[in-house]
């Protein structure tokens, strides 16, 4: 077996180098704790640390592991491009010979208000005359036409990039003479302090290599017809585009010949992972932070990976506000958020801003890997919030064209893909009709889609009638409760570790039910039972390795952010080790090392941390931790954890199909979602459909940095809205009413429960009515769930001014069968009668008063409650886990 191993946090220079080396501006944003973790972990006056202060502590690590700090001119200052030219054409000197050594590249392309980075691979060759530098682009004349950055290639020597952020600017001049002019390191440091300093410098003599640019273009963005879309999940979000021959007038020859862009083909939008060796990967963490909220009007963020570099660079004890999740406000998303950023400046944000910050960030990126501008934007929803999805990026995202009329719901998008499988290998029945199951899980929640479909060869298209209903899903479960369970799993194995000095854990003591039974155990007790003992275990290593920083609230700053760091620094080893585990079927074990350990066995995951920091907690004082713990985690006992959640949630969408004999109607059951990878679900399955194909194997050829699973939702939407642009299908899409896993009731005066909505019917089936007195100003709604527990109550307002006299016949115009007449003739003088209902195309229901007085009808404001307010009532980042 080949030897495989990644790095958690990994670091290129820490490799080169065999140490770590910091800036200063990076050890002033560290806690004390990070600081000495870092004076023991490079063994630098180890028995001191304890007694040195803050300051000394930075001073002796700048000292022995400070990095070099190269100033590049990245943000934009005012008056700050004027100054530099003027800098450049007074005291730009003294020219220097590079022999020829300095190579560039022969084209480059340009796109005024776009950035420049890594992958544009316009790439320098410099002899080894330069180092990392500001590079000013000038005409014949001499005349400043933008200012780039030169970065250092940390996978080859003497090898550099071009890059340059968007605000700096670029500028077209008439003469079309270019050349890019190199500086020595103090020469670079200089033109950087005139462009951020106002005031003037003291002359000097600037040295420099001056390289002719053959060919350079500097171009508008186009605006492009082609939809870019959007697969946004709970967890991570996907995106991507159908880019025809003729997407743009001039397509980006560079990219093209880097085959950055593929033409006539689906190319997903890459993103970069500062965390791994700064990669670029088709997938982005649904994850925002504040960056900066000083100006309430214009609050900036980090997005994804960038966020998530942030939080661990402080070991998750940053003020900055995070948001996870946020998918989950789609139901009230004009809600007021307060914000924080790292320097304690406070304000208020709508989620809409919030939201819309987050698409636009998708946007920049694809508009910048495509170099065009996009105005149509399809973004994929669950099927029973389709509406709602739409009704919410309609309204924040105003300036784009939101695909409406031919919007997939990510059930439908995942299905069509395997449409259009069967449609381009020719294995489809003409006019058969074909019956699917979708179960898409994914990182927050898990919903399950029936569908039956027809494909017809036509005359000139082909014809596709498809009826999809959404039956059943969980939005309580996803990826992350996986995550959970192992984090739940390390941290008892750790405590065990550190209090007892034991070096394993047996699985089997923790959940002491054999593989071979734990689904009938389910099944007779329930998932709880399973994991009684378990549960007992974690609780008791809280009191060892702390994680619930909400209750440290009350504490020293000190306490609660060494309680935080323990949470964020276990959940993200158990979020990378289950990723690892179910990417990679090599791997049987895995352990963590400090990186400049390289022992390793042929079957061992080497998860190199490069600064382990956990808090113990001994006699009611924390105590730092060093040592990396000398424990394995293996695939089995993995499997083993997870497998009763997983089956209780197949058991929970497929028992009902199995005891009424349906399941086996199903000729199709698609697993989709990154989480359905886990070979768990397929072996769940099995349960209830014995030798059935079920597709959920990955092609081998798709195993790699994001699973197919994961992209199959955004490649179905994709080559669903090419086929219909191109009329190679006509389409005819029913959307059945779905069932409701909920209960709507209210109580009378006396204290009688009336149900209004009952649960398991059919969303277009389903209304009630509960009566009041002309005066009441509030009635109180009741939600609760399959299992008949409460889950939520709702108020509606009652406003006499809002009620407007009218007849009958103007009530049914608008309700039909929603507001029967034979209800409101029963209504008297001075009572209110409340009219409950569902709405067909909105996942919650809507409550309308009428009223009578003095023989008159009156109708008031008709009011929507979502079914689900904010999707999930599960947060496992709320610092009570």
């Amino acid at each position: 077996m080949n030897k495989y191993s990644y790095k958690l946090y990994a670091n290129k220079r820490y490799t080169e180098k065999k140490y770590m080396t910091f800036t200063r501006v990076e050890l002033m944003e560290m806690t004390t704790f990070q600081l000495r973790n870092i004076c023991s972990k490079e063994k630098l006056v180890t028995g001191l640390i304890n007694t040195l202060t803050r300051d000394q502590l930075i001073q002796t690590i700048l000292r022995y592991r400070g990095a070099e700090e190269n100033l590049l001119i990245k943000e934009n200052k005012d008056g700050g491009f004027e100054r530099v030219e003027a800098a450049m054409q007074t005291y730009l000197k003294t020219p220097l010979s590079d022999n020829g050594e300095i190579k560039i590249p022969a084209k480059m392309s340009l796109y005024q208000g776009m950035k420049i980075d890594k992958p544009d691979q316009y790439l320098v060759e410099t002899g080894g005359f330069l180092v990392e530098s500001n590079v000013l682009l000038v005409n014949e004349q001499f005349a400043l036409c933008g200012i780039l950055n030169l970065i250092k290639d940390d996978q080859y020597p003497n090898r550099y990039y071009l890059a340059a952020e968007q605000a700096i600017g670029i500028r077209e001049t008439k003469n079309k003479n270019y050349s890019c002019i190199f500086l020595r390191k103090q020469d670079s440091e200089y033109i950087y302090k005139s462009y951020y300093q106002e005031n003037p410098l003291p002359p000097t003599n600037l040295h420099y290599y001056k390289v002719p640019l053959p060919d350079l273009e500097i171009k508008q963005l186009e605006t492009t017809n082609a939809i870019l879309a959007i697969d946004f999940g709970t967890t991570n979000t996907t995106a991507g585009v159908y880019l025809d021959s003729d997407y743009v007038t001039s397509p980006c020859s560079h990219d093209l010949l880097n085959q950055r862009i593929q033409l006539n083909s689906i190319n997903f939008v890459a993103f970069p992972d500062p965390l791994h060796q700064n990669e670029w990967i088709e997938v982005v963490p649904t994850v925002m932070t504040v960056a900066d909220c000083s100006n309430p009007d214009q609050v900036s963020y980090h997005f994804g990976y960038e966020a998530l570099k942030v939080m661990k660079k402080n070991s998750y004890t940053t003020l900055a506000t995070k948001f996870q999740g946020i998918k989950r406000w789609v139901s009230n998303y004009a809600k007021l958020e307060e914000v924080m950023d790292a320097n304690g400046n406070t304000a208020l944000v709508p989620r809409s801003q919030i939201l819309r910050e987050f698409v636009l960030y998708i946007v920049r990126m694809a508009e910048h890997q495509f170099k065009c501008r996009f105005k149509h934007l399809h973004i994929s929803s669950p099927v029973k919030l389709k509406t709602q999805f739409l009704d919410m990026f309609h309204a924040i995202l105003p300036e784009y064209q939101i695909e409406s009329q031919h919007a997939l719901d990510e059930g439908m998008a995942v299905l069509y893909n395997t449409i259009a499988n069967q449609i381009e290998n020719n294995s489809f029945t003409d006019g058969k009709e074909y019956k699917a199951l979708v179960i898409d899980c994914g990182g927050g929640t898990t919903d399950l889609s029936s569908c039956k479909f027809q494909i017809e060869d036509g005359h000139i298209s082909y014809k596709i009638d498809i009826h999809t209903t959404y039956e059943n899903g969980d939005t309580n479960f996803g990826g992350n409760n996986i995550t959970y369970r192992i984090f739940q799993f390390m941290k008892i194995v750790f405590a065990n570790y550190y209090s007892r000095g034991k070096s394993a854990y047996d699985i089997d003591t923790l959940i002491d039910i054999p593989g071979k039974d734990i689904y009938r155990h389910v099944d007779d007790f329930g998932v709880e039972a399973v994991y009684e003992q378990f549960e007992t275990a974690f609780r008791e290593a809280e009191h060892i390795i702390p994680t619930r920083f909400k209750e440290y609230e009350n504490r020293t700053r000190d306490e609660y952010l060494r309680v935080r760091n323990n949470y964020y620094f276990l959940w993200e080893m158990a979020d990378e080790m289950k990723k690892e585990f179910f990417r990679k079927t090599g791997i049987l074990r895995s352990r963590f090392y400090s990186e400049n350990d390289l022992h390793q066995d042929s079957d061992i995951n080497v998860t190199a941390v490069d600064r382990w920091c956990l808090s113990l907690l001994e006699n009611n004082q924390f105590k730092d931790v060093y040592d990396y713990p000398n424990v394995y985690f293996n695939i089995k006992e993995i499997n083993h954890l997870i497998k009763a959640d997983i089956y209780d949630i197949v058991r929970e969408f497929l028992e009902e199909f199995y005891e009424n004999g349906l399941l086996g109607e199903y000729s199709i059951i698609k697993l989709t979602g990154q989480s359905c990878r886990i070979d768990a679900f397929r072996e769940a399955l099995k349960e209830f459909v014995p030798g059935r194909s079920i597709e959920f194997r990955q092609k081998a050829e798709n195993v790699g940095k994001v699973p197919e699973l994961k992209l199959a939702c955004l490649r179905g939407a994709l080559r669903y809205l090419n086929a219909k642009k191109i009329g190679m299908i006509e389409t005819n899409v029913t959307n059945h009413a779905p069932v409701v896993p909920y209960a709507v009731s209210a109580f009378t005066h006396n204290r009688q429960e009336k149900l209004l909505i009952s649960s398991l019917e059919r969303l277009n089936q389903i209304h009630g009515t509960i009566s009041r007195p002309w005066g009441v100003t509030e009635v109180e709604f009741y939600l609760s769930g399959s299992d008949n527990h409460t889950t939520h109550k709702y108020i509606y307002f009652n406003r006499q001014e809002d009620f407007v006299s009218v007849l009958y016949e103007n009530i049914a115009a608008y309700y039909q069968d929603k507001i029967p007449q034979d209800e409101t003739d029963s209504i008297v003088n001075g009572e209110v009668k409340f009219f409950v209902f569902a709405g067909e195309d909105h996942w919650g229901f809507h409550v309308v008063p009428v009223a009578r007085r003095e023989e008159q009808l009156f109708i008031g404001k008709k009011d929507f409650f979502a079914f689900e307010t904010d999707l999930s009532e599960l947060d496992f980042f709320d610092g009570l886990k």
